[in-house]
């Protein structure tokens, strides 16, 4: 039994010397600006989260990753038994947080009680026409141009320096399932896609991956779930006609079946939109895979090699 089960990732925050540029590339990523001042910069999405990226003022790298707890109660569960205080937690929305640091020094802020924002409404779509479906009769489709609408935070990406290890410290903490474990050898695996664990309610195929890299440990990348595959494509013309540097993409996954496409801030940062992602409930277990599934795709240019 964990000590919590969580529900959902909820932000992940960065350093950078320059915030009107980090939010110059945030905007044409598809966020808009919760709060800022001169030291800190919070962005949020077209949903209901009171924030989903933030940027403290200092030399550029990874400062944390949060994680939302069930309530101010599991809040308070999570804190006793860490031997830690609940504090205040001073960003868009309130609410409180428990801050710990895992077994590589991430830091980890757990929180609960935040006040969401007004989720956006959008113009309904003209479905799409397929072999199978004619649904779009008499009308025409219009996309539109611009950013991607960023609606929330998906899941995140950690190096880790032993898989084993961090993978225990996070399950017995927040009670994630394994979805998919990378296996290299019959004993030996170096990562895992973890979803939260909410019973029969669908979840994503995974909130947080960690894969012990070579490199050593560190942030690999965030990733930002848009409103669909038409915002998804819009949103990466828009971010190529403003000379922004891709990663990888656009593909689709083999793990989690997501359509994604990466991009770097102007500091290096890897972040994702993605979209028509994979929805599991506790029932469906975890499964063991192959380093080519993971680095391989359905359809796309396989991961090259400077990803991450």
């Amino acid at each position: 039994m964990s000590v919590i089960r969580i529900e959902d990732i909820a932000h992940v925050r960065f350093r950078a010397p320059d915030l009107a540029e980090m939010q110059s590339f945030l905007e044409q990523f598809g966020l808009t600006v919760a709060q800022a001042d001169d030291t800190r910069l919070f962005m949020r999405g077209h949903g209901g989260a009171p924030f989903l990226h933030a940027t403290e003022l200092g030399e550029p790298g990874f400062a944390a990753l949060g994680l939302r707890a069930e309530s101010l109660a599991d809040l308070q569960t999570l804190a006793t038994a860490e031997g830690v205080a609940v504090e205040p937690l001073e960003a868009p929305g309130g609410g409180s947080v428990v801050r710990l640091t895992d077994p590589d020094g991430h830091r980890i802020e757990v929180v609960a009680g935040q006040t969401g924002s007004d989720p956006a409404t959008f113009d309904p779509r003209q479905p799409w026409n397929s072999v199978e479906q004619r649904a779009r009769l008499r009308a025409v489709k219009r996309t539109g141009q611009g950013p991607a609408n960023v609606v929330r935070l998906g899941h995140a990406v950690l190096a880790v320096s032993d898989f084993r290890a961090s993978e225990a410290w996070y399950k017995d903490r927040f009670g994630f399932i394994t979805s998919d474990e990378i296996a290299v050898a019959p004993e030996f695996s170096v990562g895992a896609f973890l979803r939260c664990d909410r019973g029969e309610t669908p979840t994503d195929h995974h909130t947080l991956f960690l894969l012990q890299a070579p490199t050593g440990p560190g942030f690999n990348h965030a990733a930002f779930e848009v409103r669909d595959l038409d915002d998804l494509m819009a949103g990466h013309d828009h971010l190529k006609a403003a000379s922004r540097t891709p990663a990888w993409g656009v593909g689709r996954h083999i793990l989690g079946s997501q359509v994604f496409d990466y991009w770097r801030d102007p500091w290096g940062h890897i972040l994702e939109h993605w979209t028509d992602g994979d929805l599991l409930t506790a029932a469906e277990g975890s499964n063991t895979v192959t380093l080519q599934d993971l680095l391989g795709v359905q359809w796309g240019q396989p991961s090259p090699p400077d990803f991450g």
